[in-house]
């Protein structure tokens, strides 16, 4: 039935600085925009990765009501050094959230919240590796 993600949305309330960071974590700018009815534009989508897996940034005053403070799921995406994404993620603004951790041989994750409140998990999997035939 779950074949994988098709996009994962996040929400923010300053739209262009999440279009800035975002664009300066994943080296590109956005492939897809939606005006904003004059306002800034509502969303922001990004192709990457492997599987050119859909990141879509949707202005917070879409979202549906719920906590304020980060919580929920934790979507990790993969990574080959966890250190490095980490270090990255937090020279680029990031707060930390959980730190950098061995859940087994061959899987480390850390995860951190963004600078708009959204929880943003990093991962090295063996089995993501496998599945690419690496």
């Amino acid at each position: 039935m779950l074949r994988g993600p098709a996009t994962v949305n996040l929400w923010a309330d300053d739209m262009e600085a999440a279009k800035t960071w975002y664009s300066e974590l994943l080296g590109a700018q956005p492939y897809f925009e939606r005006p904003g009815n004059g306002q800034p534009a509502a969303y922001y989508e990004w192709r990457f990765g492997d599987y050119e897996t859909e990141l879509g940034i949707i202005d917070r005053r879409y979202a549906p009501p719920g906590p304020d403070a980060p919580g929920g799921i934790v979507l990790h995406w993969y990574v080959d050094d966890v250190q490095a994404a980490l270090d990255r993620l937090l020279e680029l603004g990031a707060k930390p959230y959980m730190p950098l951790t061995e859940q087994g041989p061959g899987f480390v994750t850390a995860s951190v919240v963004d600078p708009f409140g959204n929880i943003l998990g990093v991962m090295h999997n063996v089995h993501y590796q496998e599945v690419l035939g690496k």
